[in-house]
């Protein structure tokens, strides 16, 4: 790897790593990244997976405080998101990319509306009265979860989007725990999904290095920057990175 490629990878990968612990959609910095310096589609797309998992655990580390009190949320909804990732990551080796694609805009589109309704949609669900069963949005938002990890697990960019507007629908919650909650589950998908190409895929050591050096770095530096947002910023980017991220795909 020459010292120009470097330089970019490493970059991308820092800013990936800050849009990961503020909202989500890394992946649209660092996989095109990776495309315009030649390395195909798939190893591409296993080394950034890869490379970007020390970094959603350097974003879990610095949303920690916001943790706080969520163990069972989390242990609950990581299960969820460890059965998405592994599902994912295999449906990759088998599925052609297009499969993903032609569905994605419209699922990023979905949770950005999600997200921009969530205070009206908490006041509403609130009123129903629901009971100490549903305090995690019950069997709807776990499979949610699931559905969002089996994504995550094939591609992942907005996986953070789609997860916070599952989350922001359904759960009465303060928007930064519930990022928190979505950094540590990012990283269950994405370091389930890294096992399983490290076991069969073929992966540039030199990329994901690279990539998980700078993603590591932007993940501490984003989770700084995340927490002192206030709800209603913090809804906006993740609507606007939501959008740039539908057209995004479209165009890709």
């Amino acid at each position: 790897m020459e010292a120009l490629e470097a330089v970019a990878i490493g970059a991308a990968g820092v800013v990936a790593g800050g849009m990961n612990a503020v909202v989500g959609s890394g992946t649209l910095v660092t996989f095109p990244t990776l495309l315009a310096f030649g390395y195909p589609p798939v190893v591409a797309n296993v080394s950034n997976n890869i490379g970007l998992v020390p970094g959603s655990m350097s974003a879990a580390y610095g949303y920690r405080r916001e943790l706080r009190g969520q163990r069972g949320r989390i242990l609950r909804f990581a299960v969820a998101s460890l059965i998405g990732g592994l599902t994912g990551s295999l449906l990759l080796l088998k599925l052609p990319e297009s499969a993903f694609d032609a569905v994605l805009p419209a699922l990023i589109l979905t949770a950005c509306v999600l997200v921009l309704l969530q205070p009206r949609l908490n006041r509403w669900l609130s009123n129903r009265k629901r009971g100490p069963r549903h305090k995690d949005g019950g069997v709807p938002v776990w499979c949610g979860v699931l559905g969002t990890g089996v994504y995550g697990g094939y591609f992942g960019a907005a996986q953070g989007v789609l997860m916070m507007g599952i989350f922001g629908a359904f759960l009465d919650e303060d928007l930064q725990r519930l990022n928190a909650v979505k950094n540590v589950l990012g990283s269950v998908v994405n370091g389930v999904a890294a096992v399983v190409f490290i076991i069969v895929a073929d992966v540039s050591w030199a990329a994901a290095a690279v990539v998980a050096t700078g993603a590591t770095i932007g993940g501490l530096i984003g989770a700084r920057i995340g927490r002192k947002l206030s709800p209603t910023v913090l809804r906006g980017i993740i609507v606007a990175v939501g959008l740039t991220a539908s057209v995004a795909v479209i165009v890709r």
